[in-house]
């Protein structure tokens, strides 16, 4: 069974720089269990503004008023919502009476350990899909922004 589990661990500069980028750099832990294997990475990939974005779309899944996408006619996956950074993204793959499949997209940092060292062509193409329901989205949203209390914008 894949899974995704995503944490804020800290702002990447302690002290506040006067730069709107700097200082609301957030460095997210992830552990990721795929059909590959495991690897777990830390990296800072998004601002304080973009990590409410992540708990908005989790709201919407649940909700049922984000869209499923696929591959476009070159097989090529697109995320529904990305950041500055390109290392985390989703995207919604499926959607059922019982809940939705998440494609979460992890590229360069966030990529498995036997993709590192890639040129970074295929930003967003690797992903996990994760079976959850509407829920237990919403729970993940709740527990993120419970999270995020702790990481004001500076």
């Amino acid at each position: 069974m894949s899974s995704v589990e995503l944490r804020l661990l800290r702002y990447q500069f302690s002290e506040v720089r006067g730069d709107s980028y700097d200082d609301n750099w957030l460095v997210v832990g992830g552990t990721v269990t795929a059909s590959e294997g495991s690897w777990s990475f830390a990296d800072p990939c998004l601002l304080t503004h973009e990590a409410h974005q992540m708990s908005a779309w989790l709201r919407k899944v649940a909700a049922g008023t984000v869209a499923v996408t696929g591959p476009d006619a070159e097989g090529w996956l697109s995320p529904d919502t990305w950041f500055v950074e390109p290392v985390l993204a989703v995207s919604l793959a499926d959607r059922t009476d019982s809940g939705a499949v998440i494609r979460v997209h992890l590229s360069l940092e966030a990529a498995p350990p036997w993709q590192h060292g890639d040129d970074g062509a295929d930003i967003y193409q690797y992903v996990v899909e994760v079976r959850v329901n509407a829920a237990a989205l919403l729970h993940a949203a709740d527990q993120w922004d419970l999270a995020l209390l702790s990481f004001p914008t500076r």
